[in-house]
């Protein structure tokens, strides 16, 4: 607790003056009336910290990556600096140094929907600092546009920024920053803190273990639509840190199509988000087979603990994002993805097919504004071929209990997040999930945590 309070307040300490800074050209800017200007640098940091338990449960066995049946609790840690500097008209790069520490219940393994999406399967639980984000931005005005006016935020600068534009983004960032985004679940910072609901849960989004790759993305957006592109680089091996730098075996690219509304003066979006990528991933079919024949050799690959010297294979998948607000305080949302279930999960989680329906809502109602109650249920599943394989035996990087009595794994979650301070947020959680690792030999499952949210 010591480090972590020392963390936030050298982020505090040094952060706050440069945001003063910050602000102050954002005025000088608008006193001067130029219609485009923006402010020279953008300064942000947050420290996230997460406590979850969960107390024993029934379980007939237990395998190599099964949620422990027993009482345990798990911390993680991540504190990360948000910086923004212009370079010229319309170009900004982005900055982002992290630390990461800590681990998830049973080293983050036993459960699709995992609990705690601030945590990854990294090996060492120390804390640790890297680069998260580095990458250039170039927003260009299309013709007659119309501005708006945004507030400094995390990789945002502050000023007046074009309605209609074109947004050519290129560096490492994660892929899940531009895609399938949702108002009310899609930060597990602040928002639903399960796998499954901070995204599309069977996009196996092109990431290292961390959640970040390295590539481009290309925006066109208008005040009502906006079409996004993506093309980067995967993972050399299953949940791995090191990308693939041979583009022509391994490589992701998806495609999102996204349509504004308004009820009443309540917004609403629907996005439609597809992928396709190339990964040193085996079939489920061949690693079932080699398994019978008493060859573990796929199941290490797909396991993550070695390499692959096989060919490269294609996986796909859609998904559809929807999102309306019903009252000033009150919205919804609702998810259903799919991919095709041959190719093994080579960077996400594994999760073939999923659907999931939710609710935010501000505390107005009983005068705390900034106060938020969510509540959502989430159904995962998996494809015949991935059933066949975890009945044979077979584990992944996240799931495998050496037998399977599959059932799909349903989750409900709800959260209640209170603001103490300006910038420090409090949240109770409560997860119950049924058939972890889509396995009804195993479970239920209760899973309590509190999280501290530092933002500045």
């Amino acid at each position: 607790m010591r480090v972590i309070l020392t963390l936030f307040i050298l982020s505090f300490s040094l952060f706050s003056s440069a945001q003063d800074n910050v602000v102050s050209r954002v005025i000088g800017n608008d006193r001067l009336g130029k219609k485009d200007s923006v402010a020279n640098w953008t300064i942000h940091a947050q420290l996230t910290v997460i406590y979850q338990y969960h107390p024993s449960f029934h379980a007939d066995y237990s395998g190599i990556n099964s949620l422990s049946s027993n009482a345990e609790g798990a911390v993680s840690l991540t504190t990360t600096i948000f910086v923004g500097r212009k370079l010229w008209k319309g170009a900004t790069l982005y900055f982002n140094p992290e630390l990461a520490g800590g681990a998830g219940l049973s080293h983050t393994e036993g459960i699709a929907g995992f609990s705690n999406g601030e945590i990854y399967r990294v090996g060492n639980p120390t804390p640790t600092p890297f680069i998260a984000r580095t990458y250039l931005q170039q927003v260009i005005a299309l013709h007659n546009s119309d501005y708006e006016v945004q507030e400094s935020d995390k990789n945002q600068l502050a000023g007046k920024t074009p309605t209609s534009k074109v947004v050519i983004t290129m560096g490492k960032f994660g892929i899940s920053d531009f895609f399938d985004a949702n108002t009310y679940s899609h930060d597990t910072r602040s928002q639903f803190m399960n796998w499954s609901l901070m995204a599309n849960g069977s996009w196996d989004f092109p990431a290292d273990t961390r959640g970040y790759t390295y590539g481009l993305v290309l925006e066109l957006i208008k005040p009502q639509w906006a079409i996004r592109t993506s093309a980067v680089m995967e993972p050399v091996r299953a949940n791995g840190i090191k990308m693939d730098v041979d583009i022509n075996k391994s490589n992701s690219e998806s495609l999102e199509g996204e349509r504004r509304w308004a009820v009443k003066g309540h917004p609403g979006v629907v996005r439609a988000t597809g992928f396709i990528s190339l990964t040193r991933a085996p079939k489920y079919t061949d690693a079932t087979a080699d398994l019978l024949k008493g060859d573990s050799t796929l199941e290490n690959v797909i396991g993550g603990s070695i390499e692959s010297t096989g060919p490269s294979s294609i996986k796909y998948g859609f998904g559809v994002n929807l999102e309306q607000e019903l009252t000033g305080y009150l919205g919804i949302f609702a998810r259903g993805n799919w991919n095709d279930g041959h190719t093994a999960t080579w960077a996400f989680t594994e999760i073939d097919n999923n659907a999931q329906l939710g609710m935010s809502m501000k505390g107005k109602l009983w005068k705390r504004a900034f106060d938020t109650w969510g509540l959502a249920l989430s159904t995962n599943g998996i494809s015949k071929d991935h059933q066949e394989y975890l009945e044979a035996g077979g584990h992944g990087f996240i799931v495998g209990d050496g037998q399977l009595n599959y059932n799909r794994e349903n989750i409900l979650e709800t959260y209640y997040s209170t603001q103490l301070a300006s910038f420090l947020f409090v949240t109770l959680d409560y997860q119950f999930v049924i058939n972890p690792a889509y396995n009804k030999d195993r479970g239920p499952e209760h899973i309590v945590g509190i999280r501290v949210h530092f933002d500045i």
